[in-house]
């Protein structure tokens, strides 16, 4: 499938661009909070979200009070350790994620997973507005089965509340961890050092109905 002249159909392993055996070089530390990007976060929490082009979406979470940590990478397909221009051909199978590092005692799990379907249209599949390709689509990857069901929950939810809205299907896709690949260093917070850069991501303004407070 093509739209734009640009193939919406994830390789497969087999056809996926080979990448590389070493992580490609990224930041150290968070521009913003000056956190390390990489460390032992025991007793935190970590998710992964993808809802369209990664500069916008990691603005949304390290603002968001309880995030400890965010970090911009490749996730979801079969190419190790690629680039930013490999992503772009469609070749990898990768979409753009972000990482989310948060204190459970602050934010919840739900109030994240809430805030990423707001923030998004997580009915427009390989695509988000004007941006189009794998490497835009929605997914969500969780590091225990616990927040998988709840984030299926959540899914669901809203997924009747937008089709009441007239919406189509939820196309986000949600699975467990899966390798993170850094992205290369300009795109660490990159609308912290690029305030008027670009944005693509919107909302349908439809609330979610659920996933408010902080954990127990």
């Amino acid at each position: 499938m093509q739209l734009f002249g640009k193939s919406l159909d994830i390789p497969s392993a087999a056809d996926a661009l080979p990448g590389r055996p070493d992580p490609i070089v990224t930041a150290d530390r968070h521009a913003v909070n000056g956190e390390p990007l990489k460390g032992d976060w025991t007793g935190l929490g970590t998710v992964v979200f993808a809802l369209g082009c990664f500069w916008g979406a990691e603005r949304i979470f390290w603002r968001t009070a309880g995030v400890k940590v965010t970090a911009v990478g490749y996730v979801g397909g079969h190419t190790p350790n690629p680039t930013y221009r490999e992503v772009c051909t469609g070749r990898t199978g990768h979409t753009e994620g972000v990482l989310v590092v948060y204190d459970p005692a602050v934010v919840s799990f739900e109030t994240l997973v809430k805030l990423f379907f707001e923030s998004h249209d997580p009915t427009q599949g390989m695509r988000q507005g004007n941006d189009v390709g794998t490497q835009y689509r929605s997914a969500i990857f969780t590091e225990s089965a616990q927040e998988r069901a709840s984030a299926e929950a959540i899914k669901a939810a809203y997924a009747a509340t937008l089709k009441a809205k007239g919406y189509g299907p939820i196309t986000t896709e949600i699975g467990g961890a899966v390798p993170f690949y850094y992205a290369e260093t300009e795109h660490q917070q990159y609308l912290h050092k690029v305030p008027n850069g670009y944005c693509g991501l919107g909302g349908t303004g439809v609330g979610c109905p659920v996933g408010t407070g902080a954990a127990a």
